[in-house]
This record gives structure tokens, sequence and C-alpha cells, in this order.
């Protein structure tokens, strides 16, 4: 048998394996996410920091951020019970690859080279929450800039879990014209280290 047809035959296969695994943890995310509109809080934020950062008038951009603070209380809410719902999911099916690219069985076959999604949405769970609250005193222009960047690594997280860690850069890369390390580095510094501690260094 030609060796190029056996190369071709098996790239294919590994191909479509590696299609339905993620295909499999984009239905469990969307699943678990579905009972809330984390989503749309998330638009709502971000476009409304915009919007604030946009206004010259200090007091027009505080009244735009006060407006916002019922979103943040709301969203913080919403993602400590899906943080909750996803802890049961079980074990395997809540591993992702450290691997940059996505691999058929990657998590089977190289158990060292993964991270636990269900640990990793608890960091996002209190690193939202802790910005949400102001624990660290923020500025309101500081507190929205950090909110930001843990709702966008957040996103990371997730598209990373679904699909692979340069799936996931290169999508934050062309939405939000900021790269993966650039968003570890604007989150709060707790955020930052249980993240790194978690799936690695940023790259």
């Amino acid at each position: 048998m030609d060796l190029l047809f056996v190369v071709a035959l098996a790239a294919t296969g590994a191909y479509m394996l590696n299609t339905q695994q993620q295909r499999r943890r984009i239905v469990l995310l969307a699943q678990h996410l579905q009972p809330y509109q984390i989503e749309r809080l998330m638009e709502t934020l971000t476009q409304g920091y915009l919007r604030a950062m946009g206004e010259q008038d200090p007091e027009r951009r505080q009244q735009v951020l006060n407006l916002l603070a019922s979103s943040e209380a709301q969203l913080s809410e919403q993602f400590e019970r899906f943080a909750a719902d996803f802890r049961r999911v079980p074990a395997p099916l809540a591993r992702a690859s450290r691997l940059a690219l996505g691999l058929p069985f990657a998590t089977q076959l190289l158990p060292g080279a993964t991270f636990d999604m269900r640990e990793a949405i608890d960091v996002h769970a209190r690193g939202i929450a802790r910005v949400a609250r102001n624990d660290a005193g923020l500025s309101p222009r500081d507190k929205a800039f950090t909110m930001t960047a843990e709702l966008l690594l957040m996103q990371h997280t997730c598209h990373w879990f679904c699909k692979s860690k340069t799936v996931a850069s290169a999508r934050t890369l062309a939405r939000h014209q900021t790269p993966h390390a650039q968003l570890v580095a604007a989150v709060s510094p707790e955020t930052r280290a249980a993240y790194l501690a978690l799936t690695g260094p940023a790259r």
C-alpha cells in the first residue's frame, strides 16, 4: 500500500476522532451553561465598560459604571452557580489538554499534560466574584479593566477546553486584539497565580 495513502488515511482518521471529541466537549459545556445568562451578562458588561471609558465627563462615566453594578453582581452569582453545577462532571470528562494543538485521546494518553476544567472554572468564579466585590479597592477604571480581563480569560479557558489552547488564543487575538499572555497579566494577582499553577506558563 502506498505510504502517502496510509499517512493520509491516518491523518484523516485522527482529524475525525479529534473533531468528534471536541464536539462532545462543546456539547458538555453548552449543556451546563444553558440554564444561565452568563454570555448575555458578559456582553452587557464588556460593552458597558467600553461606553463608560469613552465618556469624557467623569460624572457621566461613574453613572454608567453604577448602572453596571447590578450586572456584575448577577454575573458573579450566576457564575458561582455554574461552577457548582460543573463540579458534578465526572473527572475524565473534565480534563483539558495543555498541549498547544488538539490531538485525539490526548487527555487519556497524556494525563500529566492536562488540567481539570472544574478547577479552572472555580478559579474564574473566585476571580469574577473578587473583582465584583472590589476586594482590592480598585478605582472604577481599574476595576472595569480588571473585570474585562477576568471575563476574557474565562472565555479563553472555555474555548481551550472545547478546542485547544492555540485555537483559543487565536480567537481571543482576532476578536479582542489581545494576546493570551496579556490577558493573564491583566487579571487580579490571585487569579493569575491560581490560573498559572493550574494551566502552566502563559505563552
